[in-house]
């Protein structure tokens, strides 16, 4: 069976692929099912599902202590992208992550996609839990995507947590891993990032997805700064229609990323969000027209709230 890896690769042109978001807990994956409606067409070569820990809230009590609340939590990422492969039949990359999970919990997704026949994963540290440092969910936890690679590798041979040791997966996990045109927020430096991203590589990643950007250049100079340490993976780069226009503000306070002077001036022009829709699907159209013209190997969009841009924007270049 052919991995994401494989597919990429044996692309004859530059391919389509997308990310989701589980629904919350409670509401109908119906959803979910719309957004990959509005897609299909374009014949995507997988589709990513995200995970994410839960989201709490801390509240003053009477006594004078904090009361911890959930007040965010969805669906298991395995359920969703099991649901998603069963019906529509096309390759789905969950993601597994660090943040909010134990090495078990994680063993026992790894053994429920072995069980559904799911074998394509991206594996991530996954979002901070405080403000200052990412802290793994305990000691039981992992503390770093190359901690989790390794205990994905294990696996693969059929090492178990408990040190017992079984007959390896007939088929082992491939994995994809993330990096950052713009460095991540957490490294000192870009070549301090490039370097972690290289022992990911030696690990046994076998494709890079990138945080979304909206300067090309700044991919392309990412890419010839992986190739020139020996990284010689795809590197598929991540795009976003902007829809909204806080998100000139929140996308590079959230995601730390630029938006060039010439895109941010179009959208402060609009009068409405309609408007902005329009500018960031030209604006998205521009980028993955010069993308393909480089011959990247696939275009990866990030679809939470904005389907609706990048059906457009795939009508526009597929």
């Amino acid at each position: 069976m052919m991995t994401i890896a494989d597919l990429i690769k044996s692309s004859e042109k530059t391919a389509f692929s997308f990310e989701l978001l589980p629904p919350l807990k409670g509401n109908s994956i119906a959803k979910v099912f719309n957004t990959i409606d509005q897609l299909k067409e374009f014949n995507p070569l997988y589709i990513n599902i995200t995970s994410h820990r839960d989201e709490m809230e801390y509240k003053d009590t009477t006594n004078g202590l904090y009361e911890r609340k959930v007040i965010r939590k969805r669906p298991g990422t395995v359920a969703v992208a099991a649901s998603i492969q069963h019906s529509y039949g096309i390759k789905v990359v969950p993601h597994i992550i660090c943040s909010g999970f134990t090495k078990s919990e994680t063993e026992y997704a790894l053994i429920d996609l072995n069980f559904l026949g799911i074998h394509d994963i991206l594996v991530l540290r996954g979002d901070n839990a405080n403000k200052d440092r990412f802290k793994a969910v305990s000691e039981q936890g992992n503390q770093y995507a190359l901690d989790l690679i390794n205990q994905v590798n294990e696996l693969n041979t059929g090492k178990f947590l408990d040190g017992t040791f079984l007959d390896a997966f007939d088929t082992p996990f491939s994995y994809g891993v993330a990096a950052y045109p713009e460095k991540h927020e957490e490294a000192p430096n870009m070549d301090s990032d490039m370097h972690w991203l290289k022992q990911k590589v030696d690990a046994g990643a076998e494709y890079i997805v990138t945080q979304m950007f909206f300067d090309n250049e700044k991919y392309f100079d990412f890419v010839r700064r992986a190739r020139e340490m020996g990284i010689t993976i795809p590197i598929v780069p991540g795009l976003k229609p902007i829809t909204l226009m806080n998100q000139l503000s929140v996308l590079p306070k959230v995601f730390h990323v630029d938006i060039p002077e010439a895109f941010a001036k179009e959208i402060r022009k609009c009068k409405n969000n309609d408007e902005v829709k329009q500018v960031g699907v030209e604006w998205c159209i521009q980028q993955s027209k010069e993308l393909m013209q480089h011959n990247v190997p696939i275009l990866h969009f990030y679809t939470m709230m904005a389907t609706n841009s990048t059906r457009k924007v795939a009508e526009a270049i597929f």
